[in-house]
């Protein structure tokens, strides 16, 4: 097989993608149903639609697992995605799918090779001790700042996990933050109003990629309503990892207002923007160095995609942002910024007057005043622009809906 028939040489979704999953070098990769010459076959997936559109890869030979591929935590995504996966999974579900039109993308290995020690999905296999097991991964188009994920399967389609894959600099920080969130959380998760957060089978390192295999959700999670209010109880025990309140300390002096200065000089060590970085620290330390707030946690993505409710309680998945030591009242502001940006399409300006909106509405139950309100607001903003700046100098490139948008929309601010 040669490089151009090779699907990890593609510069498409499909081949980005299977350059995470199918990554050593060993691993044959045949679009039909044949192998290299020496090569025993291993696996199967369906590509769907096609090998130019394609949209997902599903086991073959597993009836009950491609169908739950599909199906499962359907309620979770948009309705047009969820229309789409329940008639390929009626499909899959009585057996018509491998027979259907789409091609066939046929793994092998040299004969002798133990599958286990060069293809993901088998040493994940051995890793949740669950043989067979079937993994399935959707296809989007390259991202530097998205992982691919597998979702791992039982022969009787019952879910095992989530592998998701680190593959640049960018996305193993990410892995490797969300490991460490997940480690930490069992203690606290689903106490109280604490949301309940998946946990952490395994972390991974393999063939340079950082895996984090997570347990699955509940199957019967439902989402949160793009409109769901706050949940300020449950924002209260994540940033007080569902203990008391804590005494509400200076922003001066703080280890939070420190490390935000650090960072804005790396910035502007290596980008030309990062010395107006540095300029917002300052001016965030001169506009608000005696406000006092209470430090803590923060989930760090916290949006209402990333929230579910399963048996009337919260659940909560993506801690890769996660964080200690920022002020009480910034997944608050994520929310509203999220949102604004993200489901209303508004521009990184018009996200902060929703940030500050929001604070002004819900901020005081908080234990927020008026001054602390502020804080957390202008706070908010430069730590997301410092985060688009740690994800583009890892490689995942500018946001171009914030840089430099947020950067100017921190300096307008210091004139209001």
């Amino acid at each position: 097989m040669t490089a151009a028939q090779d699907v990890r040489a593609r510069t498409d979704g499909l081949g980005w993608v299977s350059r995470a999953v199918f990554g050593d070098p060993r691993i044959g990769l045949t679009v039909g149903d044949g192998a290299p010459p020496g090569h025993t076959v291993v696996a199967r997936y369906t590509v769907v639609p096609s090998v130019e559109r394609a949209r997902f890869l599903l086991p073959r030979g597993a009836v009950r697992a491609t169908a739950a591929a599909l199906l499962a935590y359907n309620a979770l995504r948009p309705p047009k995605v969820r229309a789409v996966r329940a008639g390929l999974g009626a499909l899959a579900r009585v057996g018509v799918l491998d027979a259907a039109r789409f091609p066939t993308l046929t793994v092998s290995l040299p004969e002798g090779v133990d599958p286990a020690g060069a293809l993901l999905a088998a040493h994940l296999a051995d890793v949740l001790d669950v043989r067979p097991a079937y993994a399935a991964c959707g296809v989007r188009p390259p991202d530097p700042n998205h992982k691919p994920t597998l979702q791992v399967f039982a022969a009787d389609g019952r879910p095992l996990g989530y592998a998701k894959i680190g593959w640049n600099d960018a996305t193993r920080a990410l892995v490797a933050a969300e490991c460490a969130a997940l480690r930490a959380l069992p203690a606290v998760s689903g106490v109280g109003e604490h949301p309940a957060a998946p946990g952490l089978l395994a972390e991974l390192t393999w063939a340079g990629q950082v895996i984090a295999v997570v347990d699955p959700l509940p199957l019967s999670v439902r989402g949160v309503p793009a409109d769901d209010p706050p949940r300020l109880g449950a924002l209260l025990a994540v940033a007080r990892r569902g203990g008391p309140p804590t005494e509400p300390r200076p922003l001066a002096g703080s280890t939070f207002l420190a490390r935000l200065g650090a960072e804005a000089a790396r910035a502007a060590e290596a980008e030309p923007a990062g010395e107006r970085a540095v300029a917002a620290v300052a001016a965030l330390a001169g506009r608000h160095g005696g406000t006092r707030v209470e430090f803590g946690h923060w989930h760090g993505d916290w949006v209402p995609w990333n929230l579910g409710v399963h048996d009337g309680r919260l659940v909560a998945w993506d801690w890769e942002h996660s964080g200690a030591d920022v002020p009480v009242g910034f997944d608050l502001a994520h929310d509203a910024f999220q949102r604004a940006l993200v489901l209303d399409g508004r521009s990184a300006a018009e996200a902060a007057r929703a940030v500050d909106a929001h604070l002004a509405r819900h901020g005081e139950r908080l234990g927020l005043s008026a001054a602390g309100r502020a804080l957390v607001a202008d706070a908010y903003l430069i730590e997301m622009w410092l985060r688009t700046w740690r994800l583009a100098s890892a490689g995942a490139g500018w946001n171009a809906a914030l840089h430099p948008a947020l950067l100017d929309t921190v300096e307008r601010r210091h004139y209001d």
